[in-house]
Formats: structure tokens, sequence, C-alpha cells
């Protein structure tokens, strides 16, 4: 009885000992489970912090101000101003027809060159450019120079008897000026023909300087007493020529000037700036054609080639508020138009921008961009390939 109640009370006495001791340690478990927990929280914050702080400038383009100089970028700050309309077409430059004058023959026969004619020749006034003879030909009215030197010499004879006449009276007043007006365009044309008559035939000169624009017919062609040879322009004077569509034709009496860019060449050419305007435009598309044609007059520069195709910016009426940027400021990567904006003295961001109306010079910025900002609108590219350059995963310089 004794000994049971010895084991009975030893294993009391055990596990009020575990439970004591169970219970400590569950304590500690605790305080250990909840310093864990809050160390993690710690790191987690700390995690994010330095995501933060590496996330402020993932995006950063780095380029230091020595060499942004150096590659000659330029920074615009955007304000938004006045602008225009703008119908971007193509068209063609032409001659003006206050420029042209038409060489013709003078007599009929075959034509022979002269002077190696040929088109873009510059020529003076004067200068002779055909021969044309009828050696050789059976033409039915002979020589055509022969032929006026024979009607001369009877339109002289018949005006000396008609001068003896009047004195006796035989012939009136009229039949005496019939015969003097006879006698004096007969004189005109011999005294011409005989003037322009070489051992080649007869002499046809350019009648003003300029430049050989159309060769007309070939050497040994026959040509008809009046039938034109060629055109001389003096291409001072030139029309640029728009063809504008007709779901524009609204706007066609709003276009105030034209900007234009030759297919040879990179330059904006301002047809204000050539002391150019507005000669006409059409009321109605042209049969087979639903383009409208718009002409411009300007004085050629001298760089201006004729015949030429051009692209074409129409301006129409102002328009207020409008934020715009030079082309210079844009890059392209795949149809999608980027800039890059200045953050502080060595940060450039890229950022996508939606682009309106363009006069050829500046570009209207319908999203992207706001007042205020810094944006690169020379050196654009130096910037893009800095950013493909950098290894700089962050800026560590402070703020």
């Amino acid at each position: 009885m004794l000994k049971r109640f010895s084991y009975y009370l030893l294993s009391v006495v055990f596990v009020a000992g575990m439970v004591a001791c169970g219970g400590k340690s569950h304590d500690h478990l605790d305080h250990d489970h909840e310093h864990a927990e809050e160390t993690e929280h710690h790191d987690h914050d700390s995690e994010e912090h330095d995501h933060d702080a590496k996330g402020a400038h993932t995006d950063e383009i780095i380029l230091s101000p020595e060499k942004a100089r150096a590659a000659g970028v330029k920074v615009e700050e955007v304000k938004p101003g006045m602008f225009h309309g703008v119908i971007h077409t193509s068209g063609k430059v032409m001659s003006a027809s206050c420029d042209e004058t038409t060489v013709v023959a003078t007599i009929s026969g075959r034509v022979q060159y002269k002077n190696h004619v040929s088109e873009g020749l510059k020529v003076a006034a004067g200068t002779t450019l055909f021969s044309i003879t009828s050696a050789g030909m059976q033409l039915a009215d002979g020589d055509p120079v022969q032929r006026s030197r024979i009607d001369y010499e009877r339109a002289e004879r018949d005006y000396t008897r008609a001068k003896i006449l009047i004195k006796d009276k035989i012939i009136s007043e009229k039949d005496l000026a019939v015969a003097k007006a006879e006698y004096e365009a007969a004189k005109l044309t011999y005294t011409s023909m005989k003037r322009t008559r070489s051992e080649g035939g007869v002499a046809v000169a350019a009648p003003r300087g300029g430049y050989v624009k159309q060769c007309l017919v070939n050497g040994g062609d026959y040509v008809e007493a009046g039938q034109p040879l060629a055109i001389i322009t003096q291409n001072k004077h030139l029309y640029l020529r728009a063809e504008v569509s007709e779901r524009h034709f609204g706007e066609v009496n709003k276009i105030r000037c034209a900007k234009f860019r030759t297919s040879y060449s990179n330059r904006l050419y301002d047809i204000t700036d050539m002391g150019g305007h507005i000669q006409s435009y059409g009321r109605s598309a042209e049969v087979n054609n639903s383009y409208i044609p718009v002409i411009f007059e300007f004085n050629n520069t001298g760089d201006v080639v004729q015949g030429s195709y051009a692209e074409i910016y129409l301006i129409t009426q102002d328009r207020p508020n409008v934020i715009t940027l030079p082309l210079t400021a844009l890059t392209e990567e795949q149809g999608i138009h980027f800039v890059y904006i200045q953050i502080d003295a060595e940060g450039y961001r890229k950022q996508e921008v939606t682009l309106g109306e363009s006069d050829g010079e500046r570009v209207e910025i319908l999203t992207g961009v706001k007042q205020g900002d810094r944006v690169v609108t020379k050196g654009a590219m130096q910037v893009r390939l800095a950013s493909a350059s950098n290894a700089i995963p962050a800026h560590n310089h402070n703020h």
C-alpha cells in the first residue's frame, strides 16, 4: 500500500514538473515566433524600400553634361502656342507661263540643229538654235528666200510705176497707197530672210535668253512656217501645283501659303520666304481625277528644279494653344514615336508620344508631354544611343 502511494506521489511530481517546464518552453517558442515574424516583416519593408529606391531610376538614361554638349544635345521647354491647320499632300514644280517663249519656224523646210541644242542648254537672246533649208526639196512655192526676193522686186516695180502714174492722175491716191504698202511688206520680208540666210538655210534664233526647256523637233524633220520648234524658259518664276483630295474641298479657300520639300533634297522651302503667293485653285475635281489643283507662284532661288515632284504642306487657318515640337525631337521604333525628356542635369527619360498635324518643320503633340517638360530637340539620336549603351542599373546621385 505504502509502496503504491509512493509511486503515485512520484508520478504527480514528475507530471507537475513537466507541465511547469512545458509552459515555459511554450512561452519561449511563442516569443521566438513573434521575433521571427517581426524580423521577417522588417526585412520585407527593407526590401520594399530598396526596391523603391532602385525603381525610381530604372528607366533613366544617364548622359553627362559634358557628353551632351559634345553630342550637340539641345533642350526645349514645352509651351503651348499658335500653330496652324495643315493639309499634307504632294504635287509638282512647274515653270511659270510668263517665263516661257516658243521658238517657231520662220519658213517651211527641213530642220538642221545648230550649237548642239538640248534641254537645259543656257542660251542668250539672238543665239542661233536651228537652220531651216529647202535645198533639194520640191516645194510647191519654190525656195522661200528666192520667192521673197521675187515678191520684193515685183512690189518695188509696181510702186515705182504707181508714183509715175499718180502724177498724170491715171491712178487714184488709194491705188498708190496700196502699192506702197505691198512694197514695204515685201521689202521687210525679204530683208529679214536675207539677214538670216546662210549657207545652211535660214537661221532661227532665240527671241530672248533663258534655258531650253523642251526641244519639239528632231534634226531632219520637215516643218511648216509657224510650227513650234522649242520652248525657252527664263526660270525666274515657278509654279507649285498641289493636288488636294476632294475631301478637303471645304478647306481649300482657307489655304494661306505652303511649304514643300523636293524629291532630291531634304531642304524645306517656304513659299512666303520666296516671294510667293497662291495663284489660283480649282472649284471642282478634274475629269478622271478626284484631286483639286491649287497653284502657287514663287521666285526661283536657283536651286529648285522645274518638273520635280514635291511633298507639300498647305498651311490653313491658325490654331491657338497647341503643343508642338520640332521634328528633330522625334525618334521612331516600329511605328511608335518617342521623345526624350530631361529630368535633371544628366538624366533623361524616354517618353512615347501621339502625333497630330505637321507642317514639315514642327509637329503637333497630342499626348505624352505637357507644359513645362524639357524635351530634347536636337541630339535625340545620341540620347537614344546612350540608353542602349548604358549599363548603369541605378542613378546614385542625390536629388
